[in-house]
């Protein structure tokens, strides 16, 4: 995943960081419910502990994020779908959709070029192919709910990987603090889907 390069950007993050010495804090926020805390607030500066392994980590998990929002709004925009399953996507929705913006924000500080959003495909960790997302949208009803809910399980099981790497390989605080939550709250969320998945 060209660690080579991420290197590099982590090393010019560090030098363009001591030279600054100036900045603001980030502070992460809990959501009630199943899904997991949004992070929120600026970059730190002082965050000179940025390593490849937290730029894999977030350069990953933006279109991740993005791939489970699609699916979200697919399914909020049929009839006839279990209210469990619509409050799931919006909780999913809502909790996800800050935290790309942070980790956008996080790249732009770092000097990391940006992600291109339609880049699926590539990046494994429980991601649908466009015939799972094509099948998903032409669904309805029940079935719809089913293939919701069985792709976004397997869906969190890949970032919940992701994010144990990011807390074995990574180093800065911050994005320590996103991948704990990921693995908190995505955990409790896929154990609810499948709690629904096996009513329906």
């Amino acid at each position: 995943m060209h660690r080579c390069k991420l290197a590099s950007a982590s090393a010019a993050l560090l030098t363009t960081v001591l030279l600054a010495g100036c900045g603001q804090d980030q502070e992460a926020g809990g959501m009630a419910g199943v899904n997991h805390g949004t992070a929120t607030g600026s970059p730190s500066a002082s965050r000179t502990s940025v390593n490849a392994g937290d730029e894999m980590f977030v350069t990953m998990m933006i279109p991740h994020h993005e791939q489970a929002i699609e699916m979200a709004d697919l399914i909020l925009g049929k009839q006839g779908i279990d209210q469990r399953v619509v409050t799931l996507a919006q909780q999913i929705k809502a909790a996800q959709a800050p935290e790309i913006e942070t980790m956008r924000g996080w790249l732009t500080e770092w000097g990391v070029g940006g992600v291109d959003a339609s880049d699926h495909g590539g990046h494994g960790g429980g991601m649908l192919s466009d015939r799972d997302m094509a099948a998903l949208n032409a669904a309805t009803g029940v079935e719809a709910s089913r293939l919701f809910l069985t792709g976004m399980i397997g869906h969190h099981n890949g970032a919940i990987e992701m994010a144990e790497t990011a807390v074995d390989d990574g180093r800065d605080p911050e994005v320590l603090k996103l991948a704990g939550q990921v693995i908190t709250g995505q955990r409790a969320e896929a154990a609810t889907m499948r709690t629904i998945l096996d009513s329906l």
